[in-house]
């Protein structure tokens, strides 16, 4: 919670540049703060719900696979802990994108206009496609954490402080968030387009094409900056205080 309140107005840069009307008529860098409360409320149930899927998974597996596997089972639980994540994690982005996007409106009368407009179901539109790019982001991510602490573990010949752990984190988040921009690009098209068009269907490979020929390959990677930095910075403060509190727990 505290690193989604703390880098929030780069998640509302990043928005921004990817939005439909394009990053000045989406508010530019006015109302930088627009759709905080919605972050700040489904931040901790979100990463709670996520970890705990992953971390039970991942235990559940360990006792079964082969140590060779370990990245297959990384894969399954980090999979597995987004689609259940993505349960809390859609309706609080749609709300939270939509006032990033019209800053005019509060956190308030967005979740109001939504509910009046597409009903419950509408606080789910692109949940298909934040599972779509949480999936391939997990995939990259949480192995590639993994494997980096392990090759650090063995080259330093004992256990690794948080904040190297951290660090790991930081360059497997980075590395993640890159290659799936894309995937975020058409999310957010998905999240804020009219309810009724075809956008809003949200059939993700028809979005992408859409992207790419209204603004070429630069549409597809819009707001790749601010999204890089944004979890290379998150995933050093969250991963590391994550393995710090759970060494101490545990």
């Amino acid at each position: 919670m505290c690193v989604d309140l703390t880098l929030f107005p780069l998640d509302t840069i990043k928005t921004r540049l990817q939005s439909q009307q394009g990053f000045y008529k989406a508010g530019g860098f006015r109302g930088i703060y627009a759709g905080v409360p919605s972050a700040a409320i489904g931040s901790f149930p979100n990463a709670a719900v996520f970890f705990v899927t992953y971390e039970s998974t991942k235990s559940l597996f360990t006792g079964y696979s082969a140590t060779n596997l370990a990245p297959i089972t990384h894969m399954l639980a980090a999979s597995l802990g987004e689609i259940v994540a993505c349960l809390i994690r859609v309706p609080t982005e749609v709300v939270k994108q939509r006032t990033q996007a019209n800053p005019s409106l509060n956190t308030y009368r967005v979740l109001l206009n939504t509910l009046h407009e597409e009903g419950f179901r509408g606080l789910y539109r692109g949940y298909g496609s934040t599972v779509l790019r949480e999936i391939p982001f997990s995939l990259v991510q949480f192995p590639l954490w993994e494997y980096l602490k392990a090759v650090w573990w063995r080259r330093q010949g004992g256990r690794l402080d948080s904040w190297q752990a951290a660090v790991c984190g930081a360059l497997a988040g980075g590395v993640a968030a890159f290659v799936t921009t894309p995937l975020d690009v058409a999310k957010t098209w998905i999240m804020l387009a009219k309810a009724g068009t075809s956008t809003a269907s949200g059939n993700i490979p028809t979005v992408l094409y859409e992207v790419w020929r209204s603004r070429g390959i630069p549409g597809l990677f819009a707001g790749s900056i601010p999204r890089v930095t944004f979890i290379s910075m998150g995933g050093f403060i969250f991963l590391g205080a994550y393995e710090k509190v759970r060494r101490t727990l545990l």
